[in-house]
Formats: structure tokens, sequence, C-alpha cells
């Protein structure tokens, strides 16, 4: 395990999240604050990510400065739109149909609150998909139930590993969590007792 100076919260209940964190090394605990997840209409696309990260991290007050905690949040981008969590069936198989064929961005921000203090940064992957069929579609929905993934899929799953032909970026950028970039900002309170 890496061992940090302080003890590191994981503020999200993403199990991909909190699988990323396990495999890097890192010991957490688990702890989810209901969070608006409104943003100004105004807001570059781009910034969204890490915008929501950042209110993500204010939830959690100043009882927490004896910790580091850590948030996270996922946009999926097509043609400058922000594709959310699908509601329903078919929310998620128009979704799906939409992205079938084309190339878009998952861009994931992270915020880590130290002291206090909040370092906010984001990466991005660029993601391109094969044309998908309605019976890919509906095996992938009926199977994999993708409901709480933005843009209505998981790139782990059957249609990440069975229909991305290209990544451009970090796979665990579009998993949830760009973990290099993670570590880098966790570098400064790594303790090595090895």
């Amino acid at each position: 395990m890496i061992m940090l100076t302080k003890p590191l919260v994981l503020g999200s209940g993403s199990p991909r999240r909190k699988e990323i964190l396990e495999k890097a090394g890192f010991q957490f605990s688990v702890e989810v604050k209901p969070t608006d997840e409104s943003f100004p209409k105004s807001m570059p696309v781009g910034e969204v990510a890490s915008y929501l990260s950042a209110q993500k991290v204010t939830e959690f007050g100043d009882e927490y400065n004896d910790k580091i905690v850590l948030c996270s949040d996922t946009v999926v981008i097509l043609n400058g739109e922000i594709m959310n969590k699908p509601i329903d069936v078919s929310e998620a198989a128009m979704m799906l149909k939409t992205l079938s064929g084309n190339q878009h961005k998952v861009i994931t921000g992270v915020s880590v609150k130290v002291n206090g203090e909040i370092n906010s940064f984001s990466d991005e992957c660029f993601v391109n998909f094969e044309e998908l069929s309605d019976s890919e579609i509906n095996y992938y929905i009926k199977t994999c139930k993708p409901f709480d993934k933005a843009g209505a899929y998981g790139i782990q799953d059957f249609i990440g590993m069975a229909k991305i032909s290209k990544l451009e970026g970090s796979f665990y950028t579009v998993m949830g969590l760009p973990v290099h970039k993670v570590y880098q900002a966790l570098q400064p309170y790594i303790q090595w007792n090895l």
C-alpha cells in the first residue's frame, strides 16, 4: 500500500474510481456528500468536469482538514454538447446511437483538498467508436445497465472492449479517474516505507 501523511478520503460512490485507486495501491476511505451538480449555462463545456469536482470537494468542510479529500467528475462531449447519465433505456439507446461511428471527447476533472486548499485539474481523452448495431446497443443496455455512466457507456464494459477502435489519451480518464495526474497531485504526501 502507498501510505500518505494524512488519511485519504475518496468523495465518490463510483465503483470504478474506487477500483482505480485500489489498483494504484492507495489506502483510503469512501465518503459521499450530496452535491448540486448544476453548472452555469455559459460555462465552456471543457471546464464543467473540473468545476463539478471542485463543487463536490467543497462539501467537505473544515472537519476534514486533517485529511486529504479527492473528488472527481467525468463528462462525455460530442459536437460541443455534454452527454449526461441516461435516465432510461430509450435515452441510453439514443446516446449510444449518437456516439456510434463518431469520435467524442471525455474529460475527467479532479479536485484535491488539503488543509482547506483546493487543487483542481482535468485530463481529456478522445475516443473513437466503431458503428454500433441496434442489437449490440440493446444487448449492452440489457446486460450492463449503464444508467450511472456519462454518455451511457463504460470503457471497461463490453462496448468499450468490442467497439472502441482508438483512444488518444488515458484509458483511466475515460473510466473516471486520470490516475497518472492523481498520483502527481498526491506525490508530495507519499511516505515510502520500503
